[in-house]
């Protein structure tokens, strides 16, 4: 159900497209399948896409811009403005403590250790999302 709304929502034309949480009860494979279909659509169309989805694999393969949100779940709320992705993602992940960096066969984006080498690396350098190379 998940990927046929998504295919019926990118199947109309839109000058921006409103998609909360498209990759839902979706695996890994298909959450990438996705990611390149919505990727396809916007840049054929040159268009636009609001995403909202709490899956960092998916953010980064798809987003060239975010926005951080902050605050009490239900009570009160700020957000960035929308910045770029490699921004965003430091601000996000500085916030909560954790650093990303690359894997070497995937590309996607991996947690690190806490406290290991590359996270004290990472943090002395203010690169949370990952060093770039």
């Amino acid at each position: 159900m998940q990927r046929l709304a998504t295919a019926v929502t990118l199947s109309q034309e839109a000058d921006v497209y409103l998609l909360d949480e498209p990759t839902a009860f979706l695996d890994v494979e298909q959450r990438l399948k996705i990611a390149k279909a919505i990727k396809h659509v916007i840049t054929r169309d040159d268009t636009s896409a609001i995403i909202i989805d709490h899956d960092i694999v998916f953010i980064d393969y798809i987003s060239d811009r975010a926005m951080v949100f902050y605050g009490k779940s239900g009570q009160c709320g700020k957000a960035t403005a929308p910045i770029n992705l490699r921004d965003a993602m430091n601000k996000f992940l500085s916030d909560v403590e954790i650093t990303f960096r690359r894997d070497k066969e995937t590309n996607r984006p991996r947690v690190n250790k806490y406290d290991s080498y590359l996270d004290r690396q990472q943090k002395e350098k203010g690169e949370y999302y990952y060093l770039e190379e």
